[in-house]
């Protein structure tokens, strides 16, 4: 069988593949923007990148396609995503020779309209099934990313696609879904296993358990959360084709403390150093596997933005994530040290342990609505992170919390921009809250 390589991004709880076509050439299906794992994993098995497969028009990332076709791969992609960029538009049936395997497509609509798998095969053989997003492992990827007119004939679709793929592959051949449980492009239930059967899902995706298609759609639509913001355009970016980076990533320029007018400043520093000293008016994402999901979810892809960091942590990291969502419009760096050596004024924002809570303050959790209805301290309020607004009327003396303490950091950071601050941050879950409360 094919070497399959998979890249994942725990972020946004995607993965990449690259396959080793026996040629010494490589393909690369569904590649994120920042081209350097592909090249390394390519380098490391002596292969090179001549073809690229996508599944769909991506909606949660800036597609990396470009990058590769830079470097002299030749791209397929949906007949119907009408890309505005080099490409061989590909639709069902077709097949297409690649090294020393064969690829044939299937059309799959149901995460998005344009929708195709791709099956790959060695000497008439079947091995493995690149199934994007309609297909995942025991579930399907959310087909309300398009318009709310889409979205029941979508998720009709969805369930009509795996039924057709799972009726019509041998048992042994693996599935290798681009989405996992832990996207927001996923719908409830969908395993954040990356890898799977046709007979295993045969047996037990509920597409196949289900076998009336109306309780199909009734089952997945309940399931839906919210997503972030900027889904609803990067659909158009991947279809026009983002910027080429070209060699790399380029280096987070530091700026000088005089040059922040008008541009947005976000503290990706850890949320104990923010809350100990910050340039007012800056908000708080920490660096970590979530932060350009957030960043994207919280600010317009062409917001002017200056960031704050650590002299230890990762700037290439945060211009990927940043870039990976298409925040394109990046000024720089500023150094926080200097801001404060120069006297200026400094905020805080009070950080504190559950048992710290003042009895009877207000609670503010501002986790998904699937977690809140997990459990939630009784009492509280609660708006997620991703709707919270300048408006929004928070109470004097109202503690906010979401678990690990990093979104509830940005959502104090964001209340007092607004000119809306609170007393403090709690790292407390809803149940170390609870606990602390009831013990007084």
């Amino acid at each position: 069988m094919a070497p399959i390589v998979e890249i994942p991004d725990p972020g946004l709880g995607n993965v990449s593949y690259l396959v080793d076509l026996g040629d010494g050439s490589a393909l690369v299906v569904d590649p994120e923007r920042d081209p350097r794992p592909y090249r390394e994993e390519a380098r490391i098995g002596g292969l090179k990148i001549r073809f690229v497969a996508e599944t769909h028009l991506h909606a949660d990332f800036v597609s990396g396609a470009r990058e590769l076709v830079a470097e002299g791969a030749s791209l397929v992609a949906p007949r119907a995503s009408r890309l505005a960029h080099t490409h061989q538009p590909v639709g069902e049936g077709d097949e297409l020779k690649v090294g020393d395997m064969t690829i044939r497509v299937f059309e799959t609509p149901g995460h998005t309209p344009e929708h195709i798998a791709y099956l790959l095969s060695e000497e008439a053989r079947p091995q493995a099934l690149f199934s994007g997003g309609t297909l995942m492992v025991g579930g399907v990827a959310r087909p309300d990313l398009i318009s709310p007119d889409l979205t029941v004939l979508l998720a009709r679709q969805a369930y009509q696609s795996v039924r057709r793929i799972l009726s019509v592959l041998p048992d042994e051949v693996e599935i290798r879904p681009t989405h996992g449980g832990g996207s927001f492009c996923a719908s409830a239930g969908a395993s954040h296993r990356a890898a799977t059967t046709v007979g295993s899902e045969r047996r037990t995706h509920p597409a196949m358990v289900t076998g009336d298609a109306d309780q199909f759609v009734e089952d997945l639509l309940s399931g839906l959360g919210t997503y972030p913001a900027y889904f609803l355009r990067l659909r158009e970016v991947n279809r026009r084709g983002a910027k080429v980076l070209g060699a790399g990533l380029a280096p987070l320029l530091r700026i000088g403390i005089d040059q922040l007018d008008g541009k947005t400043i976000v503290d990706a520093r850890p949320i104990d150093r923010f809350a100990c000293g910050h340039i007012p008016g800056s908000v708080s994402i920490a660096l970590s596997d979530q932060f350009g999901t957030w960043l994207g979810w919280l600010f317009g892809l062409e917001t002017p933005l200056v960031f704050v960091l650590d002299a230890d942590q990762d700037q290439r990291e945060l211009m990927r994530q940043a870039l990976n969502v298409g925040c394109e419009d990046i000024r720089g760096r500023v150094d926080f040290d200097e801001w404060q050596a120069a006297g200026n004024e400094i905020s805080t924002i009070n950080l504190i342990t559950a048992p710290l809570i003042e009895p009877g303050a207000p609670i503010l959790d501002v986790r998904q609505s699937n977690e809140w209805e997990k459990g939630h301290v009784s009492g509280a309020s609660h708006i997620e992170l991703g709707a919270l607004s300048d408006a929004d009327e928070i109470a004097a003396g109202t503690v906010i919390h979401c678990g690990h303490g990093s979104r509830a950091m940005t959502a104090a950071s964001l209340l007092a921009r607004a000119g809306n601050s609170t007393t403090a941050v709690t790292t407390g879950d809803h149940s170390q809250i609870t606990s602390a409360t009831r013990t007084r």
